[in-house]
């Protein structure tokens, strides 16, 4: 199982560590929430730094 880390971009032009999960389709879910709720970027990386998913809201 590999590892997935999902971050927010911050006013800064940084991503922030929100959350890691092991299930894709869950960490998806829940970065596309808070994409929409929060109106900030979201984006899923996994354990080697490689981009997953880029999420807008």
């Amino acid at each position: 199982m590999e590892l997935h880390k999902v971050q927010w971009l911050d006013q800064f032009g940084r991503w922030q560590h929100y959350t890691s999960m092991y299930h894709v389709p869950s960490a998806r879910k829940t970065a596309q929430d808070r994409a929409t709720r929060y109106n900030k970027r979201y984006r899923i990386v996994d354990s080697n730094g490689s981009l997953v998913d880029l999420l807008y809201p």
